[in-house]
């Protein structure tokens, strides 16, 4: 398991939310999860780019946080799905916001990333 050799220092609330939803996928996997898509192969479909490696890692770590839980069924071939914790559920508004801004600003923010 990773320790950190820095301790980490939470001063503000903004500073626990980055430690929290940091990760290129974090947003869009809690997404997929409001939007009802469950399982792992199917986020894997709905999300080009990303590898079942870190839907895994990044899925793991938002359980973790208390965001996201994670449901194991006794069957054959196994079968897994993921589902928004009332926390993650709370998260969802802000994330549905902060993707309307993007796309109100989506021309000029293009022209400013190189």
């Amino acid at each position: 398991m990773y320790e950190r050799k820095i301790p980490l220092t939470l001063g503000c609330g903004f500073e626990l939310v980055r430690q929290v939803v940091n990760g290129k996928w974090k947003f869009m996997l809690l997404y997929c999860l409001h939007e009802g898509i469950t399982r792992p192969s199917a986020m894997e479909r709905a999300l080009p780019g990303i590898s079942r490696r870190v839907i895994n890692i990044q899925l793991n770590q938002l359980i973790g946080h208390g965001l996201v839980s994670k449901q194991d069924y006794e069957e054959m071939p196994p079968r897994v799905e993921y589902f928004l914790t009332d926390l993650g559920k709370s998260l969802i508004p802000f994330i549905i916001d902060l993707g309307t801004w993007g796309e109100e600003h989506k021309g000029t923010l293009q022209l400013n990333i190189v």
